[in-house]
């Protein structure tokens, strides 16, 4: 095999190397720096650019990330990885000297508190075996990244998108890619990301279109951003300055963030409804200066309008958490519990009509499909919505296959056949021992195909309301239908 893989960026030479994924050869560069380490009295700082270096710099391992621990069995293998160089970008290309590729810019979900662009599961081999050059990228999380900090900039993880997006702007066409052709892309969190992104001024011309899955956003206001705050200079027992928070040591964060966003509760239900209420504590806030408000007003009015968007959900996001209930909540009505979580009573009844199926199935189906329609589903067709008439398209789509061990399809179920990894670390506990790789190809293709030409394949619901993509449905459900959200129709 011939000498490693180089590329000049901005900062200097980077060394990456060849890779033979499935007998296609490709080239990777990990670990990337597009800012200087976040640490002394650049931690709550706004990302400053990388300082170049001498010589010629590896990129052969993935960089440092800001999730400093594991988080257990996650969904998504998400390592943590110690060291303080977190803000980094990692490059799968097929030809580093090539010219001109579409490049998929990639942001990793995880609630906005975890995650880690590490994970197998966001490999960029596949996109690479199809032409496009695909980028991973760290941000800071959890409080770090969003938290109010007297004296500081607020939402210094959104800041770092835009720092890694002005990298890629001028330096991927030393990778092989085309700066004008980017697309952006994420999932959970990072499709939230991808939302605000889309609305923010300070990202115009840093991407030319954009594609959200299971999009969660938090848009938190300025009065629960000092809250949490305060909660978290009480906690861990230091004054609520920027002094004081610098003194609390990263790998105590996690922890005091899940107790300042959610206090125990006694049941499940009280649970549930503390996630209905505030699903998202941590993340964008609408800080009137670089979110001037919140995403999907702007979105309503015009912000991102001429990029075109696909945006999509899995059917059951959050099911796989109320499932864990289902035999108690065998004996409480659907209606009943619904009213638990705090729905008033005609939108019960409008949306236990609209959800007939899962009423059917049970409470725990009930309040999963809620959990995840308010937080992820809801969210797709008020955008679709919002955008319709825009002069760039938008297309929705849906993710029905069922999980053949989870029994359901739930939250994280579509990335492995989005990025075309079957084979990764994990992908077989949650999609079996055999996913269809059909499946794989019709979701991985949709994808490839939007980053080359701006279009994923099928009729957008901006020529008609409603026109929905189904991945993986079953039974008499087809490739296209015409209303692929009407269940979420009381909530938006």
């Amino acid at each position: 095999m011939s000498a490693d893989p180089v590329a000049d960026t901005s900062a200097g030479r980077v060394r990456g190397r060849w890779r033979d994924v499935d007998g296609i050869r490709s080239a990777a560069f990990l670990g990337i720096p597009y800012a200087e380490p976040p640490v002394g009295d650049l931690r709550f700082a706004a990302p400053v650019p990388r300082t170049p270096w001498d010589g010629e710099r590896d990129a052969t391992g993935f960089g440092a990330t800001p999730q400093r621990i594991d988080g257990g069995e996650t969904l998504i293998p998400e390592p943590a990885i110690a060291g303080e160089d977190i803000l980094s970008v990692n490059v799968f290309t097929p030809a580093p000297g090539g010219d001109h590729l579409p490049v998929i810019v990639y942001i990793h979900g995880g609630g906005y508190v975890s995650g880690s662009p590490a994970s197998a599961w966001y490999d960029g081999a596949a996109f690479a075996r199809d032409g496009v050059v695909t980028v991973t990228l760290s941000y800071r999380l959890g409080f770090d990244g969003f938290g109010h900090v007297p004296g500081a900039p607020a939402n210094r993880g959104v800041r770092d998108w835009v720092a890694a997006l002005e990298w890629v702007r001028e330096n991927i066409a030393a990778f092989g890619g085309d700066p004008d052709r980017v697309t952006l892309a994420g999932q959970s969190a990072g499709g939230g990301a991808v939302l605000t992104l889309l609305a923010l001024p300070a990202a115009r011309g840093l991407f030319r279109a954009a594609w959200a899955m299971s999009p969660a956003l938090a848009d938190v206001s300025p009065e629960t951003a000092r809250s949490l705050s305060a909660r978290i200079a009480h906690l861990a027992g230091v004054p609520a300055t920027r002094e004081g928070f610098g003194a609390v040591p990263r790998e105590d964060l996690p922890a005091l963030e899940r107790r300042a966003a959610r206090p125990e509760s006694g049941s499940r239900l009280e649970a549930l409804r503390a996630l209905v209420d505030d699903a998202l504590s941590w993340g964008p806030a609408v800080d009137g200066e670089l979110i001037e408000r919140p995403t999907v007003d702007a979105i309503r009015d015009g912000a991102g309008d001429d990029i075109p968007l696909v945006i999509g959900a899995v059917d059951d996001e959050m099911t796989f958490i109320t499932d864990r209930a289902r035999r108690p909540l065998r004996v409480v009505p659907a209606g009943i519990a619904l009213g638990l979580l705090g729905v008033e009573r005609g939108r019960r009844r409008d949306y236990l009509a609209a959800n007939a199926e899962q009423r059917r199935r049970g409470t725990a189906a009930v309040l999963g499909r809620y959990l995840g329609d308010v937080v992820f589903r809801s969210l797709v067709a008020r955008v679709a919505q919002a955008r319709e008439g825009a002069p760039a398209p938008t297309w929705a789509y849906r993710f029905s296959w069922v999980s053949p061990t989870k029994g359901w399809a739930l939250h994280c179920l579509d990335v492995p056949f989005w990025f075309d990894v079957l084979s990764a670390e994990r992908v077989a506990a949650i999609a079996g021992e055999a996913p269809p790789r059909a499946l794989a190809a019709a979701v991985h293709d949709s994808a490839a195909a939007f980053a080359r030409t701006g279009d994923p394949g099928w009729r957008p619901w901006s020529e008609a309301p409603g026109t929905t993509r189904v991945f993986g449905g079953s039974g008499p459900l087809p490739g296209v239908i015409a209303d692929g959200y009407r269940s979420v129709a009381p909530l938006v």
